[in-house]
């Protein structure tokens, strides 16, 4: 083997540079295969970053969706019965195959081909005479055959177009008896109508549009004496506040980690978000009914969620607030903060309502289910039911007593009274008031105005009673009410008390007294009277 002056062969130097050359493609390869790796970290990183901005920009706009839900609101036109009139989609007749009539036979094509000069001589013209008549036979089966089928494809083209007539008749006829219907309920809602206001408000509440994870749960009662609607609604769970600010990515945890959101920002937004959900439908249902028929609107927030004490599910109310058409109409809602608009409104509203702090609201709502009856004197003189303005004073209280002692009380005590109604001192663990409670009954016949509200409470602090209820067969005004839940006032109208008498002592009464349907609730000047 030749050998260079350095003593390595031609082999051996070869060999060295195949060596050298692996060796620089091995280090070119693991300096690719880092860079690759550094980019597809770069890359990874970058999309974890991407996915942490994601999910912060879903929690922003969730924060944006609750903050204007007042807002949004306002950028609507009113809900009106021209959005629930039904215009019926009424389909387009498609016959199909049955519509495309089948071409009739061409005598042309069963015509023989004559016989020429040549044929002729050889017999052609009796063999094409034959064919001919052959010719026209089976034409004229052709065209009868045609018409036979002709025949039942206009039969079933008629039977589709009746077919297609009756369905588009009765899609008609059905849009036609809704839209009759709301009709009625419109009639209803303009002279006020309670079950027809009750159900357009309920209308106006369903279709208003809030962000995914609100309930849709309210009850709406309408009360034609004060043309008011009391409203029960279903407040957002705690939970639509996102309990997290953002996300972000940490590296060297290689994690997509929240950014918590603190504490006080979350009660801060849920005070504000029932705020302005109450707003919201206070001026949904004034911007939709009409003015004489709807002069106020008690609105009840309540929020279902577990009793962590007893672990049963509860539904206490956060918020209250009773607003008058006049007042609201003022407001610039745009521009208000809610919560200082609502405490302008004399709202009561829950200290801490993110921690379920409940509180009482102006109008008990299982109560206002229970309407006068149109209770006409010439039929209440012919009922066997006994009649509540009937009833002598002695008569009366003691039917006031039994029922207060049907509902608990543990001890009655009578007061002399010189107004003709019933005042008396009751006590008890378990009855609705609690403790030592004055009771006045008022046998009127009219409007108990706030005056006789005021000496209820004058007749308390003489005696030093915890709570007060007045019991009249007629009803009391928005301002009485109002009055009464800030002075530990229970009010019981007619509607309550024949209620309480039929579930308490079984006994089915009549009031003796329908309200007019267009009374004031707020005209405090009507003082009432004592019935005969």
């Amino acid at each position: 083997m030749a050998r260079s002056g350095n003593g390595r062969s031609e082999w051996e130097r070869r060999q060295a540079a195949q060596r050298r050359e692996a060796e620089r493609n091995a280090r070119e390869q693991a300096r690719q295969a880092k860079e690759a790796e550094r980019v597809r970290q770069q890359k990874y990183i970058e999309d974890q970053q991407k996915l942490a901005e994601k999910k912060s920009t879903e929690v922003e706009e969730r924060i944006r969706h609750l903050d204007s839900i007042l807002a949004d609101a306002l950028d609507n036109s009113p809900f009106s019965f021209d959005l629930l009139t039904v215009t019926p989609r009424m389909p387009t007749f498609n016959p199909g195959l049955l519509g495309t009539p089948e071409p009739q036979p061409d005598w042309a094509t069963y015509v023989p081909a004559p016989p020429g000069i040549v044929g002729k001589i050889f017999g052609g013209a009796a063999r094409y005479e034959r064919e001919l008549i052959a010719a026209r036979h089976s034409y004229e089966s052709d065209v009868t055959d045609h018409q036979q089928r002709e025949s039942k494809r206009l039969s079933a083209l008629a039977n589709a177009r009746a077919e297609h007539d009756r369905w588009a008749g009765e899609l008609q006829a059905k849009a036609s008896a809704e839209n009759a219907q709301l009709d009625r309920r419109r009639q209803g809602l303009e002279v006020g109508d309670a079950k027809a206001v009750e159900w357009f408000v309920s209308q106006v509440l369903k279709t208003a549009q809030y962000p995914t994870g609100f309930p849709r749960r309210s009850q709406v009662a309408y009360r034609p004496e004060n043309r008011d609607v009391v409203v029960e609604f279903e407040l957002a769970p705690r939970n639509v506040v996102p309990d997290v600010r953002g996300y972000k990515y940490i590296k060297t945890r290689d994690a997509i980690a929240p950014i918590p959101r603190p504490q006080t920002e979350i009660k801060q937004r849920y005070a504000q978000l029932i705020a302005r959900t109450a707003l919201r439908t206070l001026h949904e249902i004034f911007s939709a009914t009409p003015p004489a028929v709807i002069e106020a609107v008690v609105f009840n927030g309540r929020l279902s969620t577990v009793d962590l004490a007893t672990g049963k599910q509860v539904r206490p109310h956060l918020l209250s607030v009773e607003a008058e058409r006049s007042d609201f109409i003022d407001l610039v809602l745009s521009k208000v903060d809610p919560a200082a608009c609502l405490k302008r409104l004399n709202a009561l509203i829950s200290a801490n309502p993110y921690d379920v702090e409940a509180i009482e609201p102006f109008i008990a709502f299982d109560l206002k289910r229970f309407r006068f009856s149109e209770d006409m004197d010439v039929i209440s003189a012919l009922d066997s039911r006994r009649n509540l303005l009937k009833l002598t004073p002695t008569e009366f209280e003691h039917l006031i007593r039994e029922l207060f002692i049907a509902m608990g009380a543990e001890a009655w005590t009578t007061i002399p009274s010189k107004d003709g109604g019933i005042d008396a001192v009751a006590t008890s663990k378990n009855m609705f008031f609690g403790g030592v409670c004055l009771i006045q009954a008022k046998r009127w016949s009219g409007i108990v105005g706030l005056e006789a509200v005021h000496a209820l409470t004058g007749v308390m602090a003489d005696h030093n009673a915890t709570t007060g209820v007045l019991v009249t067969p007629s009803w009391f005004g928005r301002a009485s009410e109002q009055f009464a839940q800030r002075n530990r006032i229970t009010l019981i109208n007619g509607a309550e008390l024949k209620h309480l008498l039929k579930e308490h002592l079984k006994i089915d009464v009549i009031t003796g007294v329908t309200p007019p349907r267009r009374v004031r609730g707020s005209d405090n000047t009507q003082t009432g009277r004592p019935g005969p």
